[in-house]
């Protein structure tokens, strides 16, 4: 992904009125909100016809805390890159589960755009701690470098 560009967004949120309002933000910043799903079977499905850049995933849907494996289906079977959206960042498994980081939940305008702008860095720099709304995960090669 590429910084600037408009992003096919899949938001997997079983809370409607969120998942509105957040597809409000996207679109106000310019990406294509292409599908809100509510479930796990529905996000899995959507992920795999609708082929998004990137899915908000809600760890806990309406059909039990499925997010986890959610993420991981996008991320691994179609490439798709993830953030999460939780009240509740301890249910994020140590490997992130394919995801490159979370947003907190009640989330804001600026936790959103910073998410946005990490997963589309060119130059994989983290953002400035100066949020605790959007936390990045280390990405694959900085952890191999940390491990070197």
């Amino acid at each position: 992904m590429k910084s600037g560009q408009s992003l096919r967004v899949l938001v997997v949120e079983d809370e409607i009125l969120i998942a509105l309002e957040l597809e409000s933000l996207l679109q106000d910043s310019g990406h294509e909100v292409v599908g809100i799903a509510a479930s796990s079977p529905d996000a899995v499905a959507l992920g795999a016809e609708l082929r998004p850049d990137i899915a908000f995933v809600d760890i806990h849907l309406a059909d039990g805390p499925t997010g986890v494996e959610v993420a991981r289906r996008l991320s691994g079977e179609f490439g798709v890159t993830v953030l999460f959206m939780t009240a509740n960042a301890k249910r994020i498994p140590e490997d992130c589960a394919g995801a490159q980081g979370f947003i907190s939940k009640p989330y804001t305008e600026r936790g959103v755009r910073q998410a946005l702008a990490y997963v589309t860095a060119n130059d994989q720099t983290p953002p400035v701690a100066d949020s605790l709304t959007f936390v990045p995960f280390r990405r694959p090669h900085e952890r191999s470098a940390s491990t070197s």
